[in-house]
């Protein structure tokens, strides 16, 4: 990298998708556990959802940089020992690298200020009961809600989180570090158990960070992942305090890891990582998950990509621009195109309620990359067939692509 101050756009796309593993060779034969900690030192977490009209969201983003993996290798990073993963409340709900757990226990030890407000009424009016749930976690774990809640009192007022007493308390002892995710059963139910028997004693008996360290490690980390990026993007990316990101920000600046650029077309002030590279093109042709960090910010994915993107899950049907799970493609290093996936597993279909492509995309280009990723990914999830496209404009040539093949 060069130390002008201003950098292009494009310049600016590039140093993200390298920063983020685009530009890194796949692998040529078996994935193994190589494979998935090279991705892992790029991203350093991975958030998870628990949708699964296609595949669970932590699955995807190993899968766009990858390609084809054995999903047993993410299970097993995140839930046999040796662990490399751990859970916790990074961007969202996150598998987390687990040697970053010390860098988490500010959080913990907060979470009487951060912690959703249901946790903390349970705390506050039902100590006792919290008490007896980690003394069960204690007694039997690992264990999920489902086996230790009974005829507990739930909530009818709010159809997403409609928890437990003891559900809330289990999360309250999840949020505060007490217990911790020992797997996932086959619902995606997270069990619990004690943090000593799941985290590796290193990471146990590794110090405790002061928070000032731990938020100027995780800005730089952030600025690792996203290679360049405003001040707002490093602070989500691990969701931390405002003015502790901007703090750390500044710090590292001073020290030279960070450094000021202007992006022409951006109002924000633009940090650049002193590591960052800027690879002169970028050969990607895959598709991105909603909940893939490279487009976690969408603000930032409009001013990179020139892509307007907003997941659709909650939109009423009428209201929808392009469907309920959209998944950009990228084809180079640019968006290409979107089309909305589901995997029908009892079919054995990937059906494809709609395809769009992107202004500036080559309709003949695209819809062959494409079709070629649809069948890579038909592929990985078992599915032996691809419906026909539905519905949007990109449909009729992704059908004939896909008939070409």
């Amino acid at each position: 990298m060069t130390t002008a101050e201003t950098i292009s756009v494009a310049q600016a796309r590039r140093i993200t998708l390298a920063a983020q593993g685009f530009t890194d060779p796949k692998p040529g034969g078996a994935t193994d556990l190589r494979h998935l900690r090279r991705v892992l030192r790029r991203l350093h977490l991975i958030q998870m959802d628990s949708v699964n009209v296609l595949q669970r969201a932590h699955f995807m983003p190993l899968y766009s940089r990858l390609g084809p993996y054995p999903a047993a290798l993410l299970e097993r990073a995140a839930y046999k020992r040796p662990r490399e993963l751990f859970e916790f409340w990074g961007h969202e709900a996150s598998l987390i690298r687990v040697d970053l757990q010390p860098l988490f226990r500010w959080r913990m030890e907060r979470a009487s200020e951060s912690a959703w407000g249901g946790m903390r009424r349970i705390v506050a009016e039902q100590p006792d009961l919290v008490a007896w749930v980690l003394d069960e976690v204690r007694q039997r774990g690992p264990i999920t809600a489902s086996e230790i809640e009974h005829d507990a009192p739930r909530r009818k007022d709010h159809w997403g989180w409609n928890w437990s007493v003891v559900k809330q308390a289990l999360e309250w002892l999840f949020w505060s570090g007490q217990v911790t995710a020992a797997e996932r059963t086959t619902s995606f139910a997270r069990s619990y158990d004690l943090p000593e028997r799941v985290l590796p004693p290193a990471v146990l008996n590794a110090p405790t960070p002061e928070p000032a360290e731990a938020f100027r490690t995780l800005v730089e980390l952030s600025a690792r992942a996203l290679g360049v990026a405003a001040e707002a993007e490093l602070k989500d990316y691990f969701r931390l305090p405002t003015q502790a990101a901007r703090t750390a920000v500044a710090e590292l600046v001073e020290a030279g890891v960070l450094r000021p650029v202007t992006i022409p077309g951006w109002k924000p002030v633009a940090y650049l990582h002193a590591e960052a590279k800027l690879p002169r093109r970028v050969a990607a042709a895959t598709l991105i998950s909603p909940f893939d960090p490279l487009i976690w910010q969408r603000e930032r994915t409009e001013r990179l990509f020139d892509m307007s993107y907003r997941i659709e899950i909650y939109v009423p049907k009428p209201q929808r621009l392009y469907g309920y799970y959209v998944l950009p493609f990228l084809l180079g290093d640019r968006f290409a195109a979107r089309v909305d996936l589901k995997a029908n597993r009892q079919a054995g279909v990937l059906e494809v309620p709609a395809a769009w492509l992107e202004p500036s995309a080559d309709q003949e280009v695209t819809a062959q990359a494409l079709a070629a990723e649809l069948r890579r990914l038909a592929g990985w999830l078992g599915l032996g067939s691809i419906a026909v496209p539905v519905a949007g404009d990109f449909a009729s040539p992704l059908a004939a692509a896909l008939k070409a093949l």
